[in-house]
């Protein structure tokens, strides 16, 4: 296949190519979470760029999910105007969108309200959620589902990553909860399968799709991982998989695993008309080729995306592009619709980005 080759789903519209705009942490948006201009231009402009998806960085979809300044809100119907003017602003692109739905659990900021979490961390000031509270959690996803597809997105991607609430459920050592979502590792992903559900019953057959998953880390067992995988992709419960590995082509941590690369234990599942995507330090045309060469059917971009809003169009016609290497000028960042409050994230967050 080819990475201008349309890509098709059992729900909603195609996109044109097999380029998606990877969701990112910008801190653009208001502290109320209500879209900002900063964060409008910033992601229109990938639109403009030739991505085939665009998604928006982690939106909140309860106020005790909120897990930094500056993260867009899909919690209620403050957020409804901006978001509508989000979709309407990429749908001119001609790019598919998508926003993606989070809670922070213990990683939430707790100047902002209560933490929640799945098991006691005082660490973190955070209180388990009691079952009823787990049953809350998966109706708001599905009410900020059903808000996105209001405003007019095309789809919505579940963030079942990064060791934020819906991956605490996964973690092995320390979700020891005693009703039907800890213990076991078919009670744990309990609540992701519960959140699909709910999504799909609050939207219309149109609405795409995805969940994002970490296969590893944050006391993720790479077994598990592959479990659940299976189970999603067998049963078509979502649209497309995207996989966020940090490196899309490194071996897996636990050695046992090792001979080959963590992507190949989930392209080698059957996955019928689901769609397969990985992350993780994609810096050309040449690594997006060689994803979907090692059988995933779209690649997501990341740093590349920041450094160029056109890598997606600059790829699909030189397969021999390079993103420019870190660090880059501020000025070239600001050139690329990166905001003030992005700029100072990138500068401060990372000992390599901005020059």
């Amino acid at each position: 296949m080819s990475l201008d080759d349309p890509l098709t789903f059992a729900h909603g519209p195609a996109w044109r190519d097999r380029l998606a705009l990877a969701p990112l942490t910008n801190l653009q948006s208001g502290p109320d979470g209500v879209l900002s201009d900063d964060e409008y231009a910033w992601l229109v402009r990938r639109g403009e760029g030739g991505f085939g998806l665009v998604m928006t960085c982690a939106a909140y979809v309860r106020d005790d999910g909120h897990t930094f300044p500056g993260q867009l809100g899909a919690a209620g119907p403050q957020h409804l105007a901006g978001l509508t003017r989000l979709a309407d602003g990429i749908r001119a692109t001609g790019a598919v969108s998508s926003i993606q739905l989070q809670h922070g659990g213990r990683r939430a900021d707790g100047a902002l309200g209560p933490v929640v979490a799945p098991w006691d961390d005082p660490a973190k000031g955070a209180t388990a959620l009691t079952t009823g509270g787990v049953e809350q959690v998966v109706a708001d996803f599905a009410a900020a589902a059903a808000l996105a597809e209001r405003a007019g997105f095309d789809g919505a991607e579940i963030h079942g990553a990064h060791g934020y609430l819906l991956a605490q459920f996964l973690d092995a050592r320390n979700n020891q909860r005693t009703d039907r979502y800890g213990g076991s590792a078919e009670n744990r992903r309990r609540v992701i399968l519960e959140v699909i559900d709910a999504v799909r019953g609050a939207t219309g057959p149109d609405f795409q799709l995805g969940l994002r998953l970490s296969p590893e880390r944050y006391g993720i067992p790479l077994g598990d991982a592959v479990a659940l995988a299976r189970d999603v992709l067998g049963a078509a419960r979502i649209d497309y998989l995207d996989l966020s590995l940090w490196d899309a082509f490194k071996a897996p941590a636990e050695p046992e695993y090792a001979r080959t690369t963590l992507l190949s234990h989930f392209t080698r599942l059957p996955r019928g008309d689901v769609r397969l995507g990985a992350a993780g330090k994609i810096l050309s045309a040449a690594d997006a080729a060689a994803i979907t060469a090692r059988c995933a059917d779209f690649a997501l971009i990341g740093t590349a995306a920041i450094i160029h809003h056109d890598f997606a169009a600059r790829a699909l016609a030189d397969p021999g592009f390079v993103s420019d290497p870190q660090p880059v000028s501020a000025q070239r960042l600001c050139d690329e619709s990166v905001g003030p409050a992005f700029l100072e994230y990138l500068s401060t967050g990372w000992d390599d980005f901005v020059a």
